[in-house]
């Protein structure tokens, strides 16, 4: 028999192709307006590559801005790499799209949210029991399957 439509799993690629199209745009014209991106990946996730020093900064997550100064922004299928200036020292990252967790840019308050995404039907139900870790931003009671949600930008508003 054929499984169910993956709904939650074609949503989530549809969910990092749109930012790998927007950071391509601005690796080819730049930012445009007032235009920034704040980005939280997972630093564990395989493929994630930085300065040891950041590695040990942040073991577990990072959020990264693209504003005023990055430098070498290319973007393949799989993610991205962008060079920030870290107190004045400039750090190549390397991000695979599978390690984001959170794309918002707040000039025109739009926000992604990106659930771990676990193909082990076994721990399906245990996953859904566990509170997402959001950093005690309000998010909505039960977010929708699939792995993605608006972010709420409160946090990031002047």
């Amino acid at each position: 028999m054929r499984p169910g439509i993956d709904y939650g799993g074609m949503m989530h690629r549809a969910m990092q192709r749109l930012i790998a199209d927007v950071l391509r745009d601005v690796a080819a014209n730049g930012l445009p307006g007032e235009h920034h991106f704040f980005i939280t990946f997972d630093t564990r996730e395989e493929g994630v590559e930085m300065a040891d020093w950041l590695r040990d900064r942040y073991p577990e997550e990072m959020t990264i801005v693209i504003q005023h100064w990055f430098d070498n922004l290319t973007v393949d299928a799989d993610g991205f790499t962008i060079t920030l200036n870290f107190g004045n020292s400039p750090e190549p990252l390397r991000i695979p799209f599978d390690a984001l967790r959170t794309f918002v840019d707040p000039s025109v308050e739009f926000g992604l949210r990106f659930e771990t995404q676990d193909h082990d039907e076994d721990d399906e139900d245990e996953d859904e029991d566990e509170a997402p870790d959001d950093d005690g931003g309000d998010g909505p009671d039960s977010p929708p399957p699939g792995g993605g949600e608006v972010v709420q930008l409160d946090r990031w508003r002047k």
